[in-house]
């Protein structure tokens, strides 16, 4: 017996600290020596040994089936370079295992900001159209030990996403 596959596309919208607020925070430059605000990443690392690290991602398309979450920590990403990129998301419910399929969001990102995740929230990617892209990368050291958890909606629903 053949189980067919669908391919559910998602429109990726310009990210906005208003449309992303859901999710996390879009964190654009400011001038040297502003006061630390609202405005700023509002990260919790108190539950281990933060790290912070670049890591270089090849070829990765538009293209995810899976979809993870980190309960213990915030997370940064931004990419270097400029390089605009994708992410999906959905926001963090914690008392459910499982992302809400309905509530999955695309965002495309400029090479001028990072986000921050807020604890929980549900995330594939980064992903781009570009060779490489070099990332920087704050979580706990090990994160991806100890907090990763893993939605497979191939298997739960013989579902792909494509960003678009």
């Amino acid at each position: 017996m053949t189980t067919s596959q669908t391919v559910q596309q998602l429109s990726a919208q310009w990210i906005t600290p208003e449309n992303f607020r859901r999710y996390g925070q879009v964190i654009f430059p400011s001038a040297d020596g502003k006061a630390f605000d609202a405005e700023d990443a509002q990260l919790n690392l108190q539950n281990g040994t933060p790290r912070f690290y670049i890591m270089r991602l090849q070829k990765r398309g538009r293209n995810f089936h899976k979809i993870t979450r980190h309960v213990q920590c915030t997370q940064c990403l931004g990419s270097l370079e400029g390089k605009d990129w994708l992410i999906a998301v959905c926001p963090p419910e914690n008392d459910l295992d499982t992302p809400v399929l309905a509530e999955i969001a695309a965002f495309r990102i400029p090479g001028n900001c990072f986000i921050k995740l807020n604890q929980g929230t549900w995330h594939a990617g980064p992903y781009f159209d570009h060779e490489f892209v070099d990332f920087y990368n704050l979580e706990l050291a090990d994160t991806n030990v100890v907090d990763h958890f893993t939605h497979d909606f191939l298997k739960s629903h013989q579902l792909k996403f494509e960003m678009v």
